[in-house]
């Protein structure tokens, strides 16, 4: 095959972001046709040709048809004198003897045993978790790297799971968000600067207000602003959360709530102000020890209602000795934790919470609620955040907004549904 200088094609400002981030694992949450597609065959086409004779580089799509769609653009881009193409494969090979083959995700079995240098899932969240669990041990010999794309797809699959865990800092990872908005300003720069020609077919700002007109408003907003619409599995209503992002408060707390570490959680304060607006957000892992000596200090005194759910007991028995008397306990089981949780989702329904963006905005759009049922009846609610994520800082701004409205009533007393005092029975807990 000829040898030929590669020239990358031209890219707006966020692809480019996405395309030379240093991170081993990026996820892209786009909107429909902002370019992440054309942005990842540029990255893999560049990790193959850095690359050497006999490395494997792979795309999965979510069913075969998908995955040829890819191969055949990327086809189109490359000069035909530099690879050699297997149709029945779906692969191709570069001049450098790297290939980069085109793959389904429908049947995950089919993706193990082969050693992969480096990897792009398209459109992930209609991929199978299996095809990213398989995918994942084929970079494990070569440390490969792996694009993540799609348009978002409501909340229950893994790829937003994984795209949470990208924006709360997990090591390795990165995340970006693309919306058509971000694209059409980017195209429209490129089509100014002469980059790509006037008369090149891009999305336009035009376009999307008019599909904005035409689509149901969650619809747009997952095809067009990369947002998950809202579904029964988040007991605060997406849009209700929206509408409670305030800056973060600098007054005075008034109320604290305290989520303290289990295992491998994190030990979570949140403080409100006298306007019902978090004021603080605090987050560490420490001994139990410092733990104490740490929530004396940022308290200063305020009321705060503390977890004494197991460990938390002696916790508390801690805050509350020396004369800790602003300190109260909240027993969390199933039933007490369902009532918190539904307080707390009427005080954000309501619009009575200021709740700043970031993490803890992170973890209440990604909290789910799931009915159990037994034998056609409904037993209960289960709240907790997805599997590999955490909701300290959901529990601790229910905490807080339970002692913020305890305020004048002196402190908050635990006890069972038939009003005695609380224990570690199986009654449940009510305030």
């Amino acid at each position: 095959m000829a040898v030929a200088t590669y020239h990358r094609p031209h890219l707006y400002e966020r692809q480019r972001e996405f395309i030379d981030a240093p991170e081993r694992y990026a996820v892209i949450e786009a909107a429909t046709k902002a370019g992440k597609t054309v942005g990842c065959i540029v990255w893999i086409v560049e990790r193959a040709m850095a690359g050497r004779a006999g490395q494997e580089y792979w795309w999965v799509a979510p069913v075969y048809p998908q995955a040829e769609i890819a191969f055949k653009r990327l086809k189109r881009y490359l000069p035909r004198t530099v690879y050699r193409a297997n149709e029945s494969k779906l692969s191709i090979e570069l001049a450098n003897g790297a290939t980069i083959t085109f793959k389904s995700g429908e049947k995950p079995d089919n993706l193990y045993g082969e050693d992969v240098y480096a990897a792009v899932i398209d459109e992930a969240t209609r991929v199978r978790e299996e095809a990213w669990h398989a995918l994942r041990t084929t970079l494990t010999a070569t440390q490969g790297a792996v694009r993540i794309i799609g348009n978002v797809k409501g909340r229950r699959n893994w790829a937003y799971k994984l795209a949470r865990q990208a924006e709360l800092g997990m090591p390795g990872t990165r995340h970006f968000k693309i919306t058509a908005y971000d694209a059409a300003d980017g195209l429209a720069a490129m089509r100014a600067s002469g980059e790509i020609p006037e008369t090149a077919q891009t999305i336009t700002r035009e376009e999307i207000e008019d599909a904005k007109r035409q689509l149901p408003a969650p619809v747009f907003r997952e095809l067009y602003l990369a947002e998950p619409s809202d579904d029964e599995g988040n007991p605060f209503g997406i849009e209700a959360l929206r509408d409670c992002v305030q800056p973060m408060s600098e007054a005075d707390p008034v109320a604290w709530g305290w989520d303290l570490a289990k295992h491998h959680d994190w030990t979570v304060g949140i403080a409100l102000d006298s306007q019902c607006r978090v004021c603080r957000h605090e987050r560490w892992q420490a001994t139990w020890r410092a733990t104490v000596s740490d929530i004396r200090h940022i308290t200063r005194g305020a009321p705060a209602l503390v977890d004494s759910t197991g460990v938390g007991d002696p916790v508390l028995e801690s805050l509350q000795a020396g004369g800790g008397s602003n300190f109260a306990g909240f027993h969390f089981n199933a039933t007490s934790k369902q009532q918190l949780m539904e307080g707390l989702a009427l005080a954000i329904h309501q619009r009575e919470l200021g709740i700043p963006e970031g993490e803890l905005m992170q973890e209440l759009m990604a909290f789910e609620y799931v009915v159990k049922v037994l034998n056609g009846r409904v037993t209960g609610v289960q709240y907790s955040a997805p599997e590999g994520m955490y909701d300290d800082s959901v529990c601790a701004l229910a905490l807080a907004r339970e002692q913020w409205l305890s305020r004048g009533r002196g402190q908050l007393v635990v006890t069972t549904v038939d009003g005695e005092e609380g224990s570690d029975g199986e009654d449940g807990w009510w305030i």
